[in-house]
């Protein structure tokens, strides 16, 4: 087993207890097997494409055998990532495999991948809504990313994190913490950043590569949902359609990002951005400033993520779905001003 980072700043990142018996079934099951599938949820963001390739490149490091299938396309800012084009997408999972292992999902449903049922699967996760479905489940809450603990991972495995899987680390990190911004940012997440850079991650370049390389189509659908923004005390929120999509020329992807212009408002503790799926449906992205748990509101909803970014879907048409979150977030909010401590008014 490699270096013992409990004794570490970069080790202590994403929790106390480094050698705990999830990782350690982990590290035993890539000792034991040989040919892994690699995946993670839908919808894919920065933490689950920025690990699932550092993983793969661990896997193959190892001299195993690792295949990353995932059910939507990667995201434009994540394409320069290296090694990204051996990422396939599909939506059903064929072949035979030592083990699964799955990414960032409360469920295999969240991979939204077919054909994993009755396959050995692992399970890495740091989300609050974190569920232990796998033969194999990690889950630390603490990790800021679930690329610190890939990272803890390849300590453990005594592999080398080479310039690439720090690039992918960092990018992973960079993107789960709001660029170090959320709550639970701390001097160890400041650490492990430090070593991914002495290992070869280019911040500068990554955030280049991430914050300023949107098509033009997600600034006119940004203008379209600012243009339905509403406030009302310390919650605002704001919504795009299919026709408002259509019009932008934009993809799925354009509406990442879009509920942190929201939450950027100053006097505002939560906020939602709606936007319409072609079924109908409305996928939700919730964040707050760390008073206000949108985890809470999105498990109410079968979603789920952390206290202060989470997300769920809720069925249309536009009026329905906004009066239920809208019901639930004033009820969150009201339960935040009455903490003990909080002194905010509604």
């Amino acid at each position: 087993m490699g270096q013992d980072l409990s004794q570490t700043d970069a080790g202590k990142e994403a929790g106390s207890s480094w050698l705990d018996s999830g990782l350690l079934s982990l590290h035993d099951l890539i000792l034991q097997r040989d040919r892994f599938l690699v995946s993670a949820h839908a919808r894919p963001d920065g933490d689950a494409i920025g690990s699932v390739l550092a993983l793969s490149m661990l896997l193959r490091q190892l001299g195993k055998q690792a295949e990353v299938v995932l059910a939507d396309p990667v995201p434009v800012i994540y394409r320069t990532l290296p090694c990204v084009g051996t990422i396939r997408q599909a939506d059903r999972v064929a072949g035979r495999y030592d083990a699964v292992i799955l990414l960032e999902c409360d469920s295999i449903a969240r991979s939204r991948l077919g054909n994993l049922e009755g396959r050995f699967l692992a399970n890495i996760d740091h989300h609050a809504s974190g569920r232990p479905f796998a033969d194999i489940n990690w889950i630390d809450t603490s990790a800021c990313a679930v690329g610190a603990m890939v990272f803890r991972l390849a300590q453990a495995a005594g592999a080398e994190v080479t310039p690439e899987i720090a690039t992918c680390l960092y990018t992973a990190m960079l993107t789960d913490t709001g660029s170090f911004s959320y709550a639970g940012t701390d001097a160890q997440t400041f650490a492990l950043a430090r070593e991914l850079t002495e290992r070869g991650a280019d911040p500068s370049r990554i955030a280049q590569d991430i914050y300023f390389s949107n098509p033009a189509s997600k600034m006119r659908l940004l203008a379209a949902a600012l243009s339905n923004l509403n406030t009302e005390g310390r919650l605002a929120w704001a919504w795009v359609t299919q026709a408002d999509m259509a019009r932008a020329g934009a993809a799925e992807e354009d509406c990442e990002g879009g509920v942190n212009y929201l939450i950027g408002i100053v006097g505002i503790d939560a906020a939602v951005f709606l936007r319409e799926l072609p079924s109908g449906c409305f996928r939700l992205s919730l964040r707050s400033k760390g008073r206000v748990n949108v985890a809470r509101v999105a498990e109410s909803f079968s979603g789920g993520g952390h206290q202060n970014a989470s997300g769920c879907t809720l069925n249309g048409p536009l009026s329905a779905a906004m009066e239920q979150i809208l019901h639930q977030l004033r009820a969150e909010l009201a339960r935040s001003a009455a903490a003990p401590g909080n002194h905010h008014a509604f």
